[in-house]
């Protein structure tokens, strides 16, 4: 009885990952799809599937060439000032704008992993995402977000720099490493 728990809790460790990241890509895929598909449909006379995912992309696509190109950036300039001027979506619309950029856009922010000593013996995994705190009129801290293991969040410590230490790791790895508790590998970069 013990070597069939024994498969199963295998099977599972095997299944459960695979299960859950196909089960998130396909509820976006389908929110995606029929949120867009309403829209066309009312325009075709048939439904064919995917269609609203297609659309959505090629939407996303032809957003991100029109913010690049000189034409229309005064454009979308204007349309970000308007909308950060509106009290409660300017905190949320930038909130979200950073954090975005801070994964994919121009000001990546995760790319410096470190080992952070808070107190003495405990160390997390962090990210410096900002040197110079003198804006907020702190000096002698580095801000270092910790992100939370199985989950999208994570604290933001103003640390004393002399308790910062870099890790030789490539960033994806080490952001692996903090959100999965500590149970994906690392691999460490090697020096050519």
């Amino acid at each position: 009885m013990k070597t069939i728990f024994n498969y199963f809790f295998r099977g599972l460790l095997f299944i459960f990952p695979l299960f859950a990241t196909f089960y998130v890509i396909i509820l976006l895929a389908n929110w995606l799809d029929d949120s867009f598909s309403s829209l066309l449909y009312t325009w075709l006379p048939v439904q064919i599937p995917g269609l609203g995912i297609i659309t959505a992309f090629f939407m996303i696509v032809f957003l991100g060439f029109m913010i690049t190109r000189a034409v229309s950036k005064p454009l979308f300039t204007y349309f970000e000032e308007f909308v950060t001027r509106i009290p409660i979506i300017k905190i949320l619309y930038t909130a979200l704008k950073d954090f975005t950029e801070a994964f994919v856009g121009d000001k990546k922010k995760f790319n410096r992993p470190v080992i952070v000593s808070l107190v003495d013996g405990v160390d997390r995994v962090g990210f410096i995402t900002e040197d110079d705190l003198s804006l907020l009129k702190i000096h002698n801290r580095v801000a270092v977000y910790c992100p939370h293991s199985y989950n999208f969040s994570g604290n933001l410590f103003l640390v004393d720099p002399s308790r910062v230490k870099p890790l030789d790791v490539n960033p994806t790895d080490a952001m692996k490493f903090a959100v999965s508790a500590g149970v994906t590998n690392i691999h460490i970069e090697e020096e050519n």
